[in-house]
């Protein structure tokens, strides 16, 4: 196949570029650092957004919207929090032709225009738990944007969420990062992470504890693909959001909210792809299968809109193209680019011989295979091929991290991969020298890999490494 990519080991990151432009999934926006997502992207989007939104509403949350314009005064109700997202606020001070009153902000995220209305809202614990999610988009100010992975504007899912225990906003914010976050990641997207708690020093702007998922990309970077966390008090106590108890005292709820956005998509490029383009996850991928016409004439197209309605029958998701018009070469780059699982490829000869050939986007494999088995062949191979791309990326990131004892040791590591120290080696002043050595603490987590219930628990892990 004709080169048309920047190889990956040359230069990461404009073959992440080239793939973007040429496998058509977004474009640059007419303002500096936000993106445009073009059809192919969006339906990305799309299966991931469908997929992760049946998970929310199963752990019985309820979407809603809220206003994209905040008042500037809500924000500076939780100091933290103000002081957490200043560099990145875009605001609004005038409309209308007029100055405003008070200046708006646009929403960078939602904790607090949702938590004055969980304050309406709420009056009784029989009210609790309140469990909101919305899909919108927000504005954070990038002075380094990348498509996908850091864009002034973005599109997201946050969910917010109060409770009347500190025990049972705990278990619902866990719940998110592990049955949703995690899970998803994992079994759809073919991304193995590492969960962890964040360290104070990159913990959420107001929150008392940060759990991320953290994923390799193929430049063995790390990448934070979600967030969950605990908020405690300190919303309900900003935006007095309270609630008359079963004892009939007036206590303040605990909140938390968690998110994850298009950044997914990033990722998913970074960690899948290939120096022919993306590779997706048949799972993920919005056309699983394109049966292709080769050469029309002969009854092939014919033997092509069946083999699409046979497949379409059997439950997967399957486009017809039959542009014999449109030189098949080119057309078959563009299903490569755009990371297609299987393609059956159709044409005279094929037809005449009773055969189809199948090139398999995930291990590159092309081979005849005879018609009345292409069903069979086709269904299997999508699920083998989900596990072979969860299975290589996971053997990439344990091939690419080290276990190591001191912090100068963890930093050396970082510049080619991911280390493992203890975090007593490391510390929040070691934490301060790994930073300006643009190497982070990405988690920490306990020794077996499970979630530490605080930052001083004894023989933790740090994963340390560069990051996106």
């Amino acid at each position: 196949m004709a080169r048309v990519l920047t190889p990956r080991a040359e230069d990461f990151p404009r073959w992440y570029q080239d793939l973007i432009a040429k496998a058509q999934l977004a474009d640059n926006g007419p303002v500096r650092g936000t993106m445009v997502i073009r059809p192919v992207g969006y339906a990305i989007w799309e299966r991931m957004q469908a997929d992760m939104d049946a998970r929310i509403k199963e752990a019985g949350v309820q979407n809603a919207y809220f206003p994209l314009f905040i008042p500037e005064s809500y924000l500076r109700r939780e100091a933290d929090h103000v002081e957490g997202f200043s560099p990145e606020l875009a605001v609004v001070t005038h409309a209308g032709g007029k100055e405003l009153a008070e200046p708006l902000v646009v929403r960078p995220t939602s904790e607090t225009v949702i938590g004055e209305f969980m304050a309406k809202w709420v009056d009784s614990y029989r009210d609790l738990p309140l469990l909101l999610n919305q899909w919108a988009n927000v504005v954070r100010w990038e002075l380094r944007p990348r498509t996908f992975l850091r864009t002034t504007e973005f599109l997201w899912q946050e969910g917010h969420t109060a409770h009347a225990t500190e025990a049972d906003a705990r278990e619902h914010a866990r719940d998110i990062h592990k049955n949703v976050y995690e899970a998803f990641l994992t079994e759809v997207l073919a991304i193995p992470v590492v969960p962890g708690r964040k360290t104070k020093g990159e913990r959420f702007a107001g929150a008392t504890n940060t759990m991320t998922v953290e994923a390799m990309m193929g430049d063995t970077k790390a990448l934070q693909m979600g967030t969950s966390h605990e908020l405690g008090q300190n919303f309900a106590k900003a935006f007095d959001i309270t609630y008359s108890s079963a004892e009939r005292t007036v206590e303040h709820a605990w909140t938390t909210s968690w998110g994850t956005s298009t950044r997914m998509v990033g990722g998913l490029i970074m960690v899948h792809g290939d120096d022919n383009g993306l590779r997706l996850p048949p799972r993920l991928a919005p056309i699983q299968v394109q049966v292709m016409v080769v050469k029309a004439g002969e009854g092939v197209a014919e033997a092509a809109a069946k083999l699409r309605d046979d497949l379409k029958a059997a439950g997967v998701r399957v486009k017809l193209d039959d542009r014999a018009d449109i030189p098949f070469g080119r057309r078959a780059v563009d299903a490569e680019l755009q990371g297609i699982p299987i393609r059956v490829e159709i044409g005279p000869r094929d037809l005449a011989a009773g055969n189809v050939t199948v090139a398999r986007r995930i291990d590159g494999s092309k081979y005849p295979i005879a018609l009345g088995e292409v069903v069979g062949a086709v269904t299997s191979g999508l699920k083998v091929d989900q596990q072979v791309l969860y299975d290589n990326a996971l053997a990439f990131r344990e091939e690419n991290t080290v276990d190591v004892k001191t912090l100068g040791e963890a930093i050396e590591a970082a510049q080619t991969g991911w280390a493992r120290v203890p975090w007593s080696a490391v510390g929040e002043q070691g934490e301060k020298e790994a930073n300006g050595k643009a190497v982070t603490v990405r988690c920490l987590t306990r020794d077996d890999g499970t979630m530490p219930d605080s930052d001083d628990e004894p023989n933790l892990i740090a994963i340390l490494a560069r990051s996106y």
